[in-house]
């Protein structure tokens, strides 16, 4: 993509476009949305898993997602997704170690999800470090290559019979605990300007019909 499409003068272009209430809205979402906190999850079998736990991550302010499709390659659930993967960074990949690799590479420390070992409880999990939460698939769970180089382990109190909950469930309230927490911290959870701006020309190339007639008429102006 041409440099000149990721400007302040590109995005103002692309704003004569938007309504008022639509560039405000944007405007409002990117102030609670976070990096600090990321998701991954790992050849879910069930492709509307995914698509909930996409969902919760926009709902929940969580801007990326990154997928592992060693097994089960699928595209996401439009329907069950309602429109999420529009407004959520999605990243795929083949296999759980490159996932794991770029990861560890942003500085994100890698946090396994699991009821079945001894690890932090959802309440008591510090919020100010730099992590990547990831979810396993419904089958069996998180694979031994997370397990072996995960930072820390993380579980969600439960006094039922039931030993596990849906992954899409389980994301959902790991994360409204997380961000709810995040947010009342004094931890640096905000995106830069520089994400900001990225976001709100992505978002409205998203918003616009034919953005590629328009983009052309800024490039050639």
């Amino acid at each position: 993509m041409s440099e000149k499409l990721n400007t302040a003068e590109y995005l103002t272009y692309l704003e004569g476009f938007l309504t008022e209430n639509r560039k405000a809205k944007f405007l409002e979402i990117l102030q609670l949305r976070t990096n600090h906190f990321t998701v991954a999850i790992e050849d879910v079998f069930q492709m509307h898993n995914t698509s909930a736990v996409m969902r919760s991550c926009d709902v929940f302010g969580i801007q990326g997602l990154h997928v592992v499709e060693q097994k089960f390659g699928k595209s996401i659930d439009a329907e069950i997704a309602m429109g999420a993967q529009k407004w959520v960074d999605i990243k795929q990949y083949q296999t759980n170690q490159s996932c794991i690799n770029a990861l560890k590479e942003k500085g994100y420390q890698i946090v396994a999800t699991s009821p079945h070992i001894d690890s932090c409880l959802l309440d008591d999990f510090n919020v100010s470090k730099k992590s990547a939460l990831f979810f396993g698939t419904e089958r069996d769970g998180l694979s031994e290559d997370v397990f072996a180089q995960a930072d820390c382990f993380l579980k969600i109190p439960m006094v039922g019979f039931t030993e596990s909950l849906n992954i899409s469930v389980a994301a959902a309230i790991i994360l409204q605990n997380l961000t709810h927490r995040l947010r009342n911290s004094n931890t640096d959870w905000k995106l830069t300007d520089e994400e900001v701006l990225i976001k709100r020309i992505d978002w409205a190339r998203k918003s616009i019909k034919d953005i590629e007639r328009i983009e052309q008429r800024f490039l050639e102006g």
